[in-house]
Protein backbone atom coordinates (compact mmCIF):
# COMPACT_ATOMS: atom_id res chain seq x y z
CA UNK A 1 0.00 0.00 0.00
CA UNK A 2 1.49 3.33 -1.00
CA UNK A 3 1.07 6.23 1.40
CA UNK A 4 1.38 9.73 0.00
CA UNK A 5 2.84 12.61 1.95
CA UNK A 6 0.15 14.98 3.18
CA UNK A 7 -2.65 12.42 2.87
CA UNK A 8 -4.54 10.93 5.80
CA UNK A 9 -3.11 7.66 7.09
CA UNK A 10 -5.29 4.57 6.72
CA UNK A 11 -6.94 3.14 9.84
CA UNK A 12 -4.78 0.51 11.52
CA UNK A 13 -4.16 -1.22 14.84
CA UNK A 14 -0.91 -2.67 16.18
CA UNK A 15 0.31 -4.10 19.48
CA UNK A 16 2.35 -1.77 21.70
CA UNK A 17 5.46 -2.84 23.63
CA UNK A 18 3.24 -4.38 26.33
CA UNK A 19 1.12 -6.30 23.82
CA UNK A 20 -1.91 -3.99 24.16
CA UNK A 21 -3.83 -3.21 20.96
CA UNK A 22 -3.43 0.45 19.94
CA UNK A 23 -5.36 2.00 17.06
CA UNK A 24 -4.69 5.19 15.17
CA UNK A 25 -8.25 6.27 16.03
CA UNK A 26 -7.25 6.25 19.74
CA UNK A 27 -5.29 9.43 19.01
CA UNK A 28 -8.04 11.32 17.17
CA UNK A 29 -7.80 15.04 17.90
CA UNK A 30 -4.15 14.75 18.99
CA UNK A 31 -0.94 15.40 17.10
CA UNK A 32 0.67 12.13 16.03
CA UNK A 33 3.91 11.49 14.18
CA UNK A 34 4.10 8.26 12.22
CA UNK A 35 7.50 7.12 11.07
CA UNK A 36 7.72 4.47 8.37
CA UNK A 37 11.00 2.76 7.61
CA UNK A 38 10.52 0.16 4.86
CA UNK A 39 13.89 -1.53 5.34
CA UNK A 40 13.16 -2.75 8.90
CA UNK A 41 14.06 -6.41 9.40
CA UNK A 42 15.53 -6.70 5.91
CA UNK A 43 19.05 -7.05 4.65
CA UNK A 44 18.80 -3.64 2.92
Amino acid sequence: MAIEEGKAAPAFSLPDAAGNKVSLKDFRGKNVILYFYPKDNTSG
